[in-house]
């Protein structure tokens, strides 16, 4: 039996500057364990590779959503198909990119640009991270400029800012469906093609059963971008936001959820360990 891990970073595995280091126990654990952790993120490859470099992270990584999936070309040494089985049945395409097979599964960027552009001129006042200087998006995220120019680099999915009632916001997000694109909300409201996050782990599942037969799945994320990922696996586990507290619609729709005992990193770094404790012993 093989445990995978997957997991949200922003709030989740990093808290809000950005650090692990309280997430540190339990990445020893895994590592002397050689369980895989693959980030699965709305950030950006830019960003993740950034990240993964610091954590010593070398699995395969999910970017944007689940936009794109970038496994190492020497990852796996089992035949990777073009067509999974089960709910996920639709073709996809791998492509190498450097030291990568990428898999896309997420809308091409100019798309996603040319959506938001007719919504403000159906009266919506957005503001994507396209319309966004670095200097811009580092004011408003807090990023460091470095930081501001790897989010920018999208591909798949793009975050925008939309200031509204309740009415507005459900208005805004009828307009994107009937476009035939759909959206999440994490920090940011996004917008992206047919792809989640829950997509993107169902087919990296099936390689790594190919690959080592039976796994047993871990998935940990904070947010409602996080739900489709949380559906996919055996364990979803939820982390406490800022205050404390449990996003209501995670629990909601994420039947079994494991509420984590702990904020971001912390919680992130109890529930690992007691999973390591219960799934694998």
């Amino acid at each position: 039996m093989k445990l995978i891990i997957f997991t949200d970073l922003d709030c989740t595995l990093l808290d809000t500057d950005y650090s692990f280091r309280k997430a540190l126990p339990a990445l020893e654990l895994i590592k002397a364990q050689s369980v895989p952790v693959v980030l699965c993120s709305s950030k950006t490859k830019m960003e993740i590779e950034h990240m993964r470099k610091k954590m010593k992270n070398s699995h395969p990584f999910i970017s944007e959503n689940g936009g794109g999936i970038y496994v190492p070309k020497w990852y796996f040494t089992c035949h990777i198909p073009n067509l999974p089985a089960g709910r996920q049945a639709s073709r996809f395409q791998i492509k190498e990119e450097r030291s990568y097979l990428v898999i896309k599964l997420g809308a091409d960027y100019t798309e996603l640009r040319n959506v938001l552009a007719e919504l403000r001129t159906e009266g919506f006042d957005v503001t994507g991270f396209g319309d966004m200087s670095i200097k811009e998006i580092a004011a408003l995220t807090g990023l460091k400029p470095a930081d501001a120019k790897r989010a920018r680099q999208r591909y798949f999915d793009e975050p925008f800012v939309f200031h509204g009632n309740n009415k507005e916001v459900a208005n805004i997000k009828r307009r994107i469906c009937s476009k035939g694109f759909n959206y999440t909300q994490g920090e940011f409201f996004h917008i992206m093609g047919n792809s989640d996050k829950g997509r993107a782990v169902d087919i990296l599942k099936r390689f790594y059963a190919k690959q080592h037969g039976k796994i047993v799945t871990v998935a940990l994320g904070d947010s409602p971008n996080d739900i489709e990922m949380l559906q996919n696996v055996d364990y979803p586990v939820v982390v406490q936001k800022k205050d404390g507290s449990y996003n209501r619609e995670v629990l909601k729709k994420v039947k079994g959820c494991i509420k984590a005992d702990g904020i971001g990193p912390d919680g992130w770094n109890k529930a690992v360990i007691k999973l390591l404790e219960t799934v694998v012993s």
